[in-house]
């Protein structure tokens, strides 16, 4: 196994070049005190060497503050916004602080967040990966320097990096048998990139379900793309303008989900007579709708905390590679069984 890097220190840049630690810090200030050629060296070494400066130490006479950073796809999502909450009650509970960013979806965004936090000396880093990730460089350079991070939700790295995920796959299946077990036979699964492994656990648990109860896997009826309300909207609208319409929907997160609810209702169609539904959403929202929305729910809260509490684990000195399960609950309510409304 490769030796992993460690973040350089003023202390390795002044051992290199056979200066006080004092020469080094007053350099890098460009302090006149320093003859220009010294200057110039560190300088050099510094950058050599991806010195990156610590604004904790740099601010703070007594210790830096103990800070881990937390990288969310969508802050704005009751899921992430749940995750984060546990996520801070389980560091205050330790006496650590909690910096979060927003990414947006955007892996150029997502880029530049994990060098903030590098450069901020963070002790640790949570993230969830943007749906167009798919170059993992700057994870790669984290583990490299030997800087702890967990993933949840969303993940990459397997080998490298411990990980929070739910039972997606399981879940899945289990809500795409509910539909069949009561009265849905031409079942379409509305996803995200397929690059995403959450996607494709759910997508598995789904076509698993079809296979074991022998119904057909129409592709006309399995569209995974850009997790985007309105782009989810406009997909459910085309696929029951469809000569053969499915007759349920398994939504893949809240923001899908709801956009197929409201395409369903945008077309007249009645839920779950004409189409039924059940997503991957959280229970606030669910039953805020009507009819109220049967739903695959995260314990969103506990993975925040399991990821926290690994995360604490790995800066603590614990370099085992974990995968933690979370499991989802299927709730069901108003939306997916075709039966009770003929009763």
């Amino acid at each position: 196994m490769a030796k992993t890097k460690r973040r350089t220190s003023l202390k390795d840049l002044a051992a290199e070049l056979g200066v006080s630690i004092a020469t080094v810090s007053r350099a890098l200030r460009s302090s006149p005190e320093i003859g220009l050629e010294m200057q110039e060296k560190v300088k050099q070494l510094a950058k050599k060497l991806n010195y990156r400066p610590n604004p904790f130490a740099q601010s703070l006479r007594k210790e830096a503050p103990k800070v881990i950073g937390v990288v969310v796809p969508n802050l704005v999502t009751h899921y992430y916004a749940n995750v984060l909450d546990g996520i801070e009650a389980e560091a205050r509970r330790v006496g650590y602080s909690v910096f979060s960013a927003n990414t947006h979806e955007d892996c150029e965004a997502e880029a530049r967040v994990i060098d903030n936090f590098i450069s901020l000396h963070v002790e640790g880093i949570i993230a969830c990966l943007a749906q167009d990730t798919t170059d993992y460089s700057h994870f790669v350079e984290l583990a490299d320097m030997g800087i702890p991070l967990v993933f949840f939700g969303r993940t990459c790295l397997p080998e490298r990096f411990s990980s929070v995920t739910a039972n997606g796959d399981e879940a899945a299946q289990m809500a795409t048998q509910h539909l069949i077990d009561t009265g849905s036979r031409r079942i379409a699964f509305i996803g995200g990139p397929n690059h995403l492994d959450m996607v494709r656990r759910r997508k598995h648990g789904y076509l698993e379900a079809l296979r074991e109860n022998r119904l057909p896997i129409d592709r006309d009826v399995v569209v995974c793309g850009k997790i985007d309300f309105d782009v989810a909207r406009e997909a459910t609208v085309k696929m029951l303008s469809q000569p053969n319409p499915p007759d349920a929907i398994l939504a893949f997160n809240d923001i899908i989900t709801f956009a197929a609810f409201t395409a369903i209702k945008q077309l007249g169609l009645r839920i779950p007579e004409d189409v039924a539904l059940i997503g991957f959403t959280d229970d606030l929202h669910a039953q805020y709708v009507t009819p109220r929305l049967s739903a695959i729910e995260d314990q969103s809260f506990l993975m925040g905390q399991t990821a926290c509490k690994l995360l604490l684990q790995n800066i603590g000195g614990d370099t085992k590679i974990y995968k933690k399960i979370v499991p989802q609950k299927l709730v069901i309510r108003e939306t997916s069984a075709k039966n009770d409304t003929k009763r």
